[in-house]
């Protein structure tokens, strides 16, 4: 939708309200619901925002001991600028566009450095500067239940009746019967600007897999965004709930959110090349600089402590650092052949901020290019069996720990945003480590 197309809709009548969104760093979307005329008439303006949304844990509480914003400093505002080419009917809401935002400084308009789209962008820019563009995708994988989200609260998330009752993987009878709600997220999702390849159900009870189609990867991010949006308002509509966490249920699989990326220069896949398997220099380095400072940058792929318990051997999640041709058990998975020849990434979960997912691996690709770092030999066979690969961090701690102490994070993202994250992941550690959860009550209440 353009400008001149909403102007046509709100002056008949047909766009009421206009939403700015943009994301926090857990990737939740903020913002604001705007008048259609008012909006109309501040389009180029945008609109302001209190800096703490920069700065909140995940009940909104601002949590203290950040540069960028703090009580000392008062909390102002920062701008939403919005960014126009994001302009979409919000087709799964009535009378309403939706529009993302980049989040600028008030006073000198630059783009504020720690926010997530920010980030993303700058990495956007090293590879043009560099000569590329990024093709991208991401695959969200969701749960669906039958109870609201507001049951669902009431119940403590427990005893949930999934929209299900066995292991569904492909089974086109099971999502059938989901089809009520699927079926229009698939629709409602093409009608907003966000194309739709196909669904699936997954290998757990209830979890299905909604494909959209790639594209460059700023755009993917944002459609990623939308997306997540659209599907929970839908839900909330129809009186079901969806979840993207990653390891919702300790007994089955978790959500995964696989990212594939491919290198262009013009319209030819820079990946492609007279190398083994047809497979280019660029390809490797890239490839190599990806695994090789993954561990240095995993929050920004497993950004939440119930991340990390996605990561079993034998569940489809990645629990080592290897690659392989088309294998489902190596965290870095090559498919596709000639022009669709791309690098998927297993590692991220469905609770991953894309922003800051897809950030991470242009930093460390376009690093494996400008130093040439070599990937290791391919792996050949089960990963989860292999004794001598380099596994992912075991907790959101550890993963943490490693990420403020890394020479080559800062180097990557900046001293900037290298602290204010990792205050961010240690923020929410301190939350976990002090939660007195179920499992405590099942195994201490009587027996200790």
């Amino acid at each position: 939708m353009t400008p001149d197309e909403l102007q046509v809709s709100v002056a008949d009548g047909t766009i009421h309200t206009v939403v700015m969104g943009f994301t926090d760093h857990y990737g939740r979307t903020m913002g604001k619901r705007f008048d259609a005329e008012f909006f109309c008439e501040v389009i180029e303006d945008g609109t302001h925002a209190c800096d703490y949304l920069l700065t909140v844990d995940m009940e909104m509480e601002p949590v203290e001991g950040y540069d960028y914003a703090n009580w000392a400093g008062g909390y102002g505002d920062f701008h939403l600028v919005p960014d126009l080419d994001t302009l979409r009917r919000a087709a799964w809401t009535e009378g309403t566009a939706f529009v993302l935002c980049d989040i600028h400084q008030g006073d000198d308009h630059q783009l504020v450095e720690v926010a997530p789209r920010s980030i993303l962008r700058r990495q956007v820019d090293a590879a043009a500067q560099a000569g590329f563009t990024i093709a991208a995708a991401s695959e969200l994988e969701f749960f669906l239940y039958r109870d609201s989200y507001q049951e669902a609260h009431t119940k403590g998330y427990r005893d949930l009746q999934a929209a299900g009752w066995y292991v569904e993987d492909y089974h086109l009878l099971q999502g059938a019967r989901v089809e009520d709600y699927v079926g229009a997220a698939r629709r409602v999702l093409t009608a907003s600007g966000v194309p739709v390849e196909n669904s699936k159900g997954e290998a757990a009870i209830g979890q299905h897999e909604l494909n959209i189609r790639y594209t460059d990867v700023l755009t993917m991010a944002d459609r990623h965004v939308v997306m997540k949006q659209a599907m929970k308002e839908l839900a909330d509509q129809q009186g079901v709930s969806v979840t993207f966490m990653a390891k919702p249920d300790a007994d089955q699989p978790g959500n995964s959110c696989h990212l594939h990326l491919s290198l262009w220069q013009g319209d030819t896949n820079a990946f492609v090349g007279d190398g083994p398997d047809g497979r280019s220099d660029l390809f490797r380095w890239f490839l190599g600089g990806w695994m090789r400072h993954c561990a240095d940058l995993m929050p920004c792929y497993a950004p939440t402590v119930n991340s990390y318990k996605r990561y079993q051997d034998a569940s489809w999640a990645p629990t080592r650092i290897a690659w392989s041709t088309d294998n489902r058990t190596a965290g870095f998975r090559i498919v596709g052949t000639g022009s669709g020849l791309r690098i998927e990434n297993r590692i991220p979960g469905g609770d991953v901020n894309p922003y800051l997912a897809f950030a991470a691996a242009l930093a460390s690709g376009l690093d494996g290019i400008a130093n040439q770092i070599e990937p290791p030999d391919e792996f050949k066979g089960d990963v989860y069996a292999a004794t001598d690969l380099p596994t992912v961090p075991h907790s959101l701690e550890a993963a943490n720990t490693q990420f403020g102490a890394s020479s080559e994070a800062r180097r990557l993202l900046g001293d900037v945003v290298v602290d204010h994250y990792h205050h961010f992941f240690a923020s929410e550690v301190a939350a976990h480590q002090k939660a007195v959860t179920d499992w405590e009550h099942r195994r201490y209440f009587e027996r200790i």
